[in-house]
């Protein structure tokens, strides 16, 4: 056990998963209460037991974060079993199709936007004021190399993870003097759930996405964790408004 969070209560959406299920277990390692949130109820639950098993404390919320009534009610949740909100990973989100941009369903488009891009300003946007409450705080969005740079076939998602990026900078530039630290991390190809249904599909090639990626393997949701949780740490905090890739070099190119 560390304490790096230690006495905070932290808030991760999509956790019951991947990366999410990464971030919460390691934060609650690191000494904080976590609620973990997800839309599968079976994931979140195994996310929340396994940090009570382990000698932590927390609670599982189930959520669909394209709800701003579902978020409200999560991030109240939070507050009324802790009593204040201090760290919020904002973590959920989906892959939706991948196709041509004209050939992207509406259903499609809506649907991801909603979840990955709704989804996050609804989180802020309940998670703020909570924070404010108690002095300060700290936000880290999920984005995605996808929110630096374009993918072709992905035009819902990529444009999701721009818009993700673009509201983290907004909000680190409104709540940074007010004690709020804003911040997104960048992933790669993380081997989580989404990206094993992406390869299953035949959306990518496995060895040629290896190759775009210096480090010549894909990254391991344990590495993102930990660049959230430094995020959300005292140990940044001169670290505001910053989308951080954590991808193998990537984007370096």
């Amino acid at each position: 056990m560390g304490d790096r969070l230690k006495g905070k209560v932290a808030l991760v959406t999509g956790g019951g998963s991947g990366i999410g299920y990464a971030a919460a277990t390691l934060f609650a390692r690191e000494g904080a209460k976590v609620v973990v949130a997800d839309y599968n109820a079976d994931g979140g639950e195994r996310a929340a037991r396994a940090i009570k098993e382990a000698g932590g404390d927390a609670l599982f919320q189930a959520t669909d974060v394209s709800n701003p009534a579902a978020v409200e009610a999560l991030v109240a949740k939070a507050v009324a079993a802790y009593g204040r909100l201090d760290c919020a990973f904002n973590n959920a989100g989906i892959e939706g199709e991948f196709t041509p941009t004209p050939e992207t369903s509406l259903e499609n488009w809506h649907r991801v936007i909603s979840i990955n891009l709704s989804g996050v300003f609804y989180c802020m946007k309940y998670e703020i004021p909570a924070m404010l409450k108690n002095g300060g705080g700290t936000i880290v969005n999920n984005a995605s190399i996808c929110g630096l740079a374009g993918l072709s076939n992905t035009g819902a998602y990529t444009a999701s993870k721009h818009g993700v990026v673009g509201l983290t900078k907004t909000a680190a530039i409104e709540y940074s003097s007010k004690g709020i630290r804003v911040n997104a991390v960048c992933p790669g190809f993380i081997r989580t759930p989404m990206v094993a249904r992406v390869m299953d599909r035949g959306s990518f090639d496995e060895s040629v996405v290896i190759q775009t990626h210096p480090i010549n393997r894909f990254g391991k949701p344990e590495e993102v964790a930990e660049l959230a949780l430094w995020l959300l740490s005292d140990a940044s905090s001169f670290v505001s408004g910053a989308p951080v890739p954590v991808d193998g070099a990537y984007m370096a190119q």
